[in-house]
């Protein structure tokens, strides 16, 4: 076994890098062609999802082969090699296979023991078969993946360790309610309808949402989605949507979960900044809390020198970060734009201390009459705030955490994007997504089961070389015992020349004869050197085998590529 995984995840990519990494379902395919097309690799599979994007391949020369996968991963994904390999990670065999047991167990998944990779581990088979990419390594380690996915899920509690992106994300969107709580009586729209999105809409039902909004761009998709949401016993109300109806929905729904393979955006912050607003008779926009600072507005006493023109109350700011804030506010420049879910945490910071006083009143009606210049200063303030809060410890931050009331709640799952980041600066509107959710993640509890998981992915990866180390041997046995089989043959025949009057009794109990020494003869040595060959280092025993009996290596070929094709055969798609 020569298994070589290249790859990147959020564990060792920042979201920025992964974003631009993703692959698309024609990419996936262009990348399994060309890499059995290169020379170091006989077959190969693709593992790519929202936060990671792994590359398998059964290679027979180590360097050439981390070169070879690492360069159609940069060429596939569109990201510079020299960009993209700080990120990069490298696992050879066993650490291979250990890896991917890990990936499918939950225990490198953003949200510890999530089960939804198991899924995506089975259609990365399911495309290997398809385009016969994945030879007998491939089929027997993604195959075996799922089993002892399925094995750990089964014999212990990492369930409970983690959840589905989906149920996290929407634990971070209700922050201090439970989900079913929040969610009560609530109007969602799913954007897209595949296994994640699917995955969301039949979540939000469970937990108690009114109404689910379907919208892709297959609209046949759409509806069965929606046949499935309405027979499952919920009660929800779901309907079926265009994609160009999705501006139009967000000004009638409270949630929105978007998960698309779009490589643009979906929603723009324009796009949502409409729908908050609303039209005439939907809810107004909540009005902000006064943990934002803003209070009546009072004259200054002064304006700092070389600040002619910006709003009073400036005094008790540095005149030289108030000028560089100003200075950023004229060239366009935001600052602190991360993309997380935004919230303001009391007691960080100055709470009195934006350098923008605004006129008393509640949500937009609060904004009127303040210029650009002002708003994007106080946008900054805000901003550095909310970077000193999230640079205190993380524990207990939760139950610190003033969320302000939220008119429209954005769970963005995809990769890249669908939701432009930028909303998350729009009074009323509370953005998740994948960073936030990686920023989140690292305070998940750990549950004890995760040791127990472990134990299990250790003792798969054992089993599962030692198998493919027996196997690898068995065509020498079987050529082994052919060449015997064929002595006894000639000998026989030779026999019958010699004896021809021999009945057809006394002649076979003469061939059984034979035929029981040889057997007996060759017995010890093939169990043995298939126990040997089994164990780390056993490689050798086969060759040796060969050696010793001078077996030719065509017949063991053979062999070989029969028992490839009748594994293929015998696997049929991924289960």
């Amino acid at each position: 076994m020569s298994l070589l995984v290249v790859g990147l995840s959020h564990r060792s990519a920042p979201v920025s890098v992964l974003e631009r990494a993703s692959l698309s379902a024609d990419a996936k395919v262009k990348l399994l062609h060309d890499t059995l097309a290169a020379e170091p690799a006989t077959e190969a599979a693709v593992l790519a999802t929202c936060n990671r994007i792994e590359l398998y391949a059964d290679v027979d020369k180590f360097h050439a082969g981390v070169a070879e996968l690492s360069t159609l991963l940069a060429q596939h994904s569109g990201v510079a090699l020299e960009e993209l390999t700080p990120y990069l990670y490298v696992h050879y065999e066993d650490r291979a296979v250990h890896h991917l047991f890990s990936v499918a167990c939950g225990l490198d998944s953003m949200v510890v023991g999530e089960g939804q990779i198991l899924g995506q581990i089975k259609d990365a088979l399911a495309l290997g078969q398809e385009l016969h990419t994945a030879g007998r390594l491939i089929n027997d380690l993604f195959q075996q993946a799922l089993r002892v996915g399925k094995r750990a899920h089964s014999e212990t509690g990492i369930d409970r360790a983690g959840q589905s992106l989906v149920t996290f994300g929407l634990e971070q969107l209700a922050v201090h309610l439970p989900v079913d709580v929040w969610a009560k009586d609530k109007r969602a729209l799913v954007i897209g309808a595949g296994s994640m999105s699917s995955l969301a809409a039949a979540t939000l039902a469970r937990v108690g949402v009114a109404e689910v909004v379907v919208a892709n761009r297959t609209a046949e998709r759409a509806e069965r989605l929606v046949e499935i949401l309405v027979a499952s016993g919920t009660g929800v109300v779901a309907r079926s949507v265009p994609m160009a109806s999705v501006v139009d929905e967000l000004t009638r729904v409270d949630v929105v979960v978007s998960c698309t393979g779009a490589t643009g955006l979906v929603l723009t912050g324009e796009d949502v900044a409409a729908a908050v607003e609303g039209p005439a008779g939907l809810s107004p926009t909540p009005p902000l809390p006064d943990s934002w600072g803003l209070r009546p507005q009072t004259p200054a006493p002064q304006t700092p020198a070389g600040l002619e023109g910006t709003p009073a109350g400036l005094d008790a700011v540095d005149a030289d970060v108030v000028a560089r804030l100003a200075a950023a506010a004229a060239a366009g420049v935001r600052l602190a734009d991360g993309g997380v879910a935004r919230t303001i945490v009391p007691g960080t910071g100055e709470r009195d201390g934006c350098p923008v006083e605004v006129p008393a009143g509640d949500g937009r009606a609060a904004l009127t009459g303040v210029d650009a210049n002002s708003l994007e200063l106080h946008g900054t303030w805000a901003d550095q705030g909310e970077a000193a809060a999230q640079r205190q410890p993380r524990r207990g931050a939760r139950s610190q955490v003033d969320v302000a009331p939220v008119r429209l709640a954005l769970l963005d799952l995809a990769m890249p994007r669908d939701i432009d980041a930028a909303v998350h600066r729009i009074p009323g509107v509370r953005l998740v997504d994948i960073e936030s959710l990686a920023e989140a993640s690292a305070d998940a509890p750990m549950a004890a089961d995760v040791d127990a998981v472990r134990g299990i992915v250790a003792e798969e990866v054992a089993a599962f070389g030692a198998a493919q180390r027996a196997a690898h041997i068995t065509p020498t046995v079987v050529a082994l015992r052919a060449m015997a089989a064929e002595v006894v043959a000639m000998e026989v025949a030779r026999l019958d020349g010699r004896l021809p009057d021999l009945d057809e009794r006394q002649r076979a109990e003469v061939t059984q004869t034979v035929r029981r020494v040889v057997d007996k003869l060759l017995h010890a040595p093939t169990v043995r050197v298939k126990q040997l060959a089994s164990e780390p280092g056993g490689a050798g025993y086969a060759e040796a085998l060969r050696e010793l009996f001078d077996l030719d290596p065509q017949t063991v070929a053979s062999v070989s590529r029969a028992d490839a094709a009748d594994k293929n055969d015998d696997s049929g798609r991924a289960s």
